[in-house]
């Protein structure tokens, strides 16, 4: 039997000072509006809004990948988004996305399994999901017919396979900026 893994939240430090509400412009006003899965406004936030017009492409994007209706289940894009995470070394956002794919799975264990380095026991689906996350996020080239073979067997069509690649691919990065921008701990 595989523990429980306990994923205690990150506190992520910026390397840039973020922008100070009070002291932002008009544009920075209105970008930091439009937040991730609509939650407060981070420092993470605040640190991209010193540039508000790529910050808005960016999370009006990131939100039509993760937080759309329909398509891929939203327990499959995070663990696309945990295994791409992972890979890319990103602490804080392994921990966000696998906290998440454990509350909308309603159970920690494929979360334990990958944490504990035993995604041998994962289900079918998860194994495939998970395993093809890991390949297009370490080298994208090896991603292969394979990969979508062992999707399609575990019963995803194409949206859903085109769904998951553009979670795993906005990880490359969401977690490309976060390294560069400031770094994660326990500490607050």
């Amino acid at each position: 039997m595989i523990p429980s893994v306990n994923l205690k939240p990150l506190h992520w430090h910026p390397y840039i000072a973020p922008v100070e509400v009070a002291d932002a412009t008009p544009a920075q006003l209105d970008a930091m509006k439009v937040t991730p899965s609509n939650k407060k406004i981070s420092e993470y936030v605040r640190t991209l809004a010193h540039d508000p017009d790529s910050y808005v492409a960016r999370t009006v994007l990131f939100n039509a990948i993760m937080y759309v209706d329909g398509g891929l289940d939203r327990a499959d894009r995070e663990l696309g988004a945990l295994g791409a995470s992972i890979v890319n070394g990103c602490k804080y956002c392994a921990v966000v996305h696998a906290r998440r794919h454990a509350q909308l799975a309603e159970s920690d264990a494929v979360v334990s399994a990958i944490y504990f380095d035993r995604a041998d026991v994962l289900g079918e689906r998860d194994a495939a999901i998970y395993r093809f996350a890991r390949h297009l996020s370490v080298t994208p080239s090896e991603a292969s017919a394979e990969d979508m073979a062992a999707l399609r067997a575990v019963g995803m069509n194409d949206q859903e396979i085109i769904d998951l690649i553009h979670a795993i691919a906005i990880f490359g990065w969401a977690n490309r900026l976060m390294h560069v921008l400031g770094h994660a701990d326990l500490n607050k």
